[in-house]
């Protein structure tokens, strides 16, 4: 079990090393005009997404699955910051897709938003993070 909470953690912090690099770059992307650079980032954006934030996220939830299961889902599912945590992954997983959908607006060349709105944007994966964490390791609603 401890081997699961190890692997699920390690790759816990990939998917949010992709979820916080991903959205950077979609910032400096959407700044640049020059085809050069342009190419780049859209090169650079897809090796990530598809080779180290995707596979994190997948890994996070099976390793994460394997833990419920270890340990029993009832234990859990009348526990509210459990819920809440549930919710907020949820939510990690929908911000994930949809930087996929953005990822294709950029291979595209069909982007509609500015840099700020992408600056805004790359905070949301942060906040989640301080949520799923505090609940994760303070338990509040016990």
């Amino acid at each position: 079990m401890l081997w699961y909470k190890a692997l699920h953690l390690i790759f816990m912090v990939t998917w949010f090393a992709g979820l916080f690099y991903l959205p950077r770059l979609f910032v400096y992307h959407a700044m640049c005009s020059d085809k050069i650079s342009i190419d780049r980032f859209k090169i650079m954006e897809k090796k990530l997404f598809y080779g180290i934030a995707t596979p994190g996220g997948l890994l996070t939830i099976i390793f994460g699955s394997f833990l419920l299961l270890n340990n029993g889902i009832s234990i859990y599912s009348d526990q509210l910051w459990f819920l809440l945590k549930i919710v907020l992954i949820i939510i990690l997983v929908v911000y994930h897709i949809y930087c996929f959908f953005l990822l294709q607006d950029f291979k595209y060349d069909r982007n509609k938003h500015s840099h700020v709105w992408y600056r805004w944007f790359n905070e949301i994966p942060v906040l989640i993070l301080v949520g799923v964490i505090l609940l994760a390791v303070v338990r509040p609603f016990q």
